[in-house]
Parts: structure tokens; C-alpha cells; sequence
């Protein structure tokens, strides 16, 4: 199993170039289920979890070609709209095939995500939709079984979903009549998915909003679409540079889409500059503990919570991290005590002590932006940090050492 090695304590410098978001590529990849004809997706991430989809597609015998960032989806022909338990408990984010197979074959049977009851993260709101859309619908043996003609209806959320959102959203464009999705997810990642379908013939509004209008039409044709930057990608960037008291350039950036983010560096002590898609930051003076509360677009996301934790670490002052979004969502909080972290968690809220320093230690990665977190805090800190299990960090960063290494840090993977 693979580490990363930190030696910590280097200032970053140069430029680093963001790539194509995970989260956006895995709703855009299920999209090629909804269309006989050729979809192109540029800016392709190459990530574990982008590869897991393409498997995922490719055993219900969608074909699949890659070439660098540039992935061709032809499903002429869906032999099996199964989306079977080994593929689908590696990655949540198979769900995001239900909609799409149901769409268009009028089946489908899909694997409740490992670990998933259905009442825990809103996997439950994907079954309420698709069956207030006309589906039937029955949960056995760990697989959701859907049949049935969709028709467009009104749906409200019970809450805030944004693959649920997505779900829905595929859905819809081959529903008759007309979809309303009332309190839907306002990510940009929703936005760049729209934007695709759109080119594929669907007929969109309100994408970006909480209500969303989608027209339902007899069949999609074929398009390209290059995939959004990852926001989330950037954002770590960003913090990594200003925690290690460094000045680097980020390019390749969506910078509509990080407003709150940049707002807390700021407020954290770095001076942000922007110019076009570029982003440069650097810090030079004292890092400030800046509290932030997790909350949906366009709020301070959640995928981003761990990584100023890890700035607040080595801040002057205390930060009050308050998680809102899921529950299990302090695992980290443990390792960064292994670094030298003082951190007390109540709940969802961490109160964060800034320490003179953090001392390298070995730590265990518990989740993807937990590795992040511990990346940044073994950057910063004094000596050697070695991270297990960051399987985890290859499904959301694409050679992310590589990259590192490239701003003038001390990175290793170790096989």
C-alpha cells in the first residue's frame, strides 16, 4: 500500500496547474448513458474514482476510449443496466447511474452504496424522485430495482442533495412533460452538467438555482464538453501555499466558483491576487485562525472543511470549525493531534487552538479530504510526516506529489 512522505518545513513556490473536477466528471461520464450517439469529455481527471466509473460504464457495455484527458463514450447499445455491489462500494457516486439507465431503458438495478443504510445521506432522496416521477421502485438484497416511463412532475427536496440534484436532473431530460426540482443543489458542478446536456439536446433552466425547470425530449444526440476545474483542487492549493508561508501561482482555475473560500484566506492572512484563471497567493506575516461554518452553494463547502483545519492548526488565535453536512466528518481531527494539533470536538464543531508548531509524525488518512488535510499539516511541520492509505487521496487528486514537488516541496511516494 502506498505512503507519502513529507519532509515539512519548505516554504511553496512556483505554479501548479489545476484539472478537471472529480465531482463534475462522475455525473458527466453517467450522461454518455442517456444518448445512442458519441459524448467527448475533455479535461478528463485521471483519478481512481474517474477510472472506477469508466469500469462501471464499461461492463454495461458502454464503449470507453482514452487518450490523455480526453475520454469518448459510445452507449449504442446498454447490454446490462446493472450497476453491480464490487464496483459501487469503492465509490458513492455510482449511485449517479440509476437515473440516467432508468431514463433510457426503462430498468435498472443498482447497488445501495457500501455502507449506506437509506436513511443516512440522502440517498433516499434519489428513490423519493425517481419514483414521484412515475418509477417503481423496490430496495432487495442491497440493490435498488427501478422499472417504469418516467413523467415530468414537481419535486421538492427534503434537503439539500447534490447528486441527488444530478440524478434527477439526467433523469428528467428523457421524462415526458416537464420536471421541476424545487430546493435543488446550486454546486457549479450541477451548472457544468447542464451545460452539457444542453449541448446534447436537453432543454435546462434554472441550473445554478434552487429551482430547476427541465423540458423532457424523445431522445439526446451526441456532443463535446470540456469538464470545469476542480474547485475543491484549487482550493487546497491555495491553502497548502498560504499555510507554508510561501508565494505560487495556481492556474487553470474557476474563480466564480471559490468566492468563500478566497474570502477566508484572506480573513486567514494571505493576500490573494487574481488575473484571468490565474490565481496567485502568498503570505508573508502571521497566520490568523479563521472560523468557518460548512453549508451548500454557496457557502463554505464542506470538501473543504479539513484543509482549513489544518490551516488553523498553525494559526495565531482559535478557530471554531463547524460541520453541518455530514456527520462523520472529523476523522482527521485524531491525526492532527498526532502532529502536535490542539483541537477538542463537540459534535460537528472543532475548537481550534493555533500552535507555535506542528512536529512530523506518521498518521493514517481516513478519507479524501482528510488526506489533503494531513498533506497540508505535514508540509508545515518540523521533519519527517509519513501518511498511510492515500489510496484515499488518488481518488480526488490527480498526482498530487507530482504537483507538490513542482512548488518546490519535499514529496515522495513510497511503494
Amino acid at each position: 500500500m502506498d505512503k507519502l512522505r513529507i519532509e515539512g518545513g519548505t516554504p511553496l513556490h512556483g505554479e501548479v496547474r489545476i484539472s478537471g473536477a472529480k465531482n463534475a466528471a462522475l455525473p458527466l461520464l453517467c450522461a454518455g448513458l442517456l444518448t445512442a450517439e458519441p459524448l467527448t469529455l475533455r479535461n478528463v481527471p485521471r483519478l481512481n474514482d474517474v477510472a472506477t466509473m469508466r469500469s462501471l460504464l464499461a461492463q454495461m457495455g458502454v464503449v470507453v476510449e482514452v487518450s490523455g484527458d480526453r475520454v469518448a463514450l459510445g452507449a449504442a447499445r446498454i447490454d446490462w443496466p446493472l450497476a453491480p455491489y464490487e464496483l459501487v462500494k469503492t465509490m458513492r457516486a455510482s449511485i449517479l447511474a440509476l437515473g440516467p439507465l432508468l431514463a433510457r431503458c426503462g430498468e435498472a438495478r443498482v447497488s445501495l452504496p457500501g455502507g449506506c443504510a437509506i436513511g443516512l445521506r440522502p440517498v433516499d432522496q434519489h428513490v423519493k424522485g425517481l419514483t414521484a416521477m412515475g418509477a417503481e421502485i423496490d430496495l432487495e438484497h442491497g440493490y435498488i430495482n427501478a422499472k417504469g416511463r418516467l413523467t415530468g412532475t414537481k419535486f421538492v427536496f427534503d434537503m439539500v442533495t447534490v447528486t441527488g440534484t444530478e440524478n434527477l436532473l439526467m433523469a428528467a431530460t428523457l421524462a415526458r412533460g416537464t420536471t421541476v426540482l424545487e430546493n435543488a443543489a446550486r454546486e457549479p458542478e450541477i451548472v457544468d452538467l447542464a451545460r452539457c446536456l444542453t449541448a446534447m439536446g436537453a432543454r435546462i433552466t434554472g441550473a445554478g438555482t434552487d429551482r430547476i425547470s427541465i423540458e423532457g425530449v424523445p431522445e439526446l444526440h451526441g456532443a463535446a464538453h470540456s469538464i470545469m476545474p476542480d474547485r475543491i483542487e484549487t482550493g487546497t492549493y491555495l491553502v497548502a501555499i498560504a499555510a507554508s508561508g510561501g508565494k505560487a501561482t495556481v492556474r487553470g482555475a474557476d474563480v466564480t466558483s471559490l468566492d468563500s473560500v478566497l474570502t477566508k484566506l484572506a480573513e486567514a492572512g494571505a493576500t490573494v491576487a487574481i488575473d484571468g484563471d490565474a490565481i496567485v497567493v502568498a503570505r508573508q506575516g502571521a497566520l490568523r485562525g479563521v472560523s468557518v461554518r460548512t453549508a451548500p452553494h454557496p457557502g463554505f463547502p464542506t470538501d473543504m472543511q479539513a484543509q482549513f483545519m489544518a490551516l488553523a492548526a498553525r494559526a495565531e488565535g482559535t478557530a471554531v470549525i463547524t460541520e453541518t453536512i455530514f456527520e462523520n466528518r472529523m476523522m482527521h481531527v485524531q491525526e492532527l493531534v498526532r502532529l502536535g494539533a490542539d483541537i477538542e470536538v463537540e459534535g460537528g464543531t472543532a475548537l481550534v487552538r493555533g500552535v507555535a508548531k506542528l512536529t512530523g509524525a506518521h498518521v493514517m488518512a481516513t478519507d479524501l479530504r482528510a488526506s489533503a488535510c494531513l498533506v497540508i499539516a505535514g508540509l508545515v511541520a518540523e521533519g519527517e510526516t509519513v501518511i498511510d492509505r492515500i489510496y484515499h487521496l488518488d481518488r480526488g487528486y490527480e498526482r498530487m506529489e507530482e504537483k507538490l514537488s513542482g512548488l518546490s516541496a519535499r514529496v515522495t511516494r513510497v511503494r
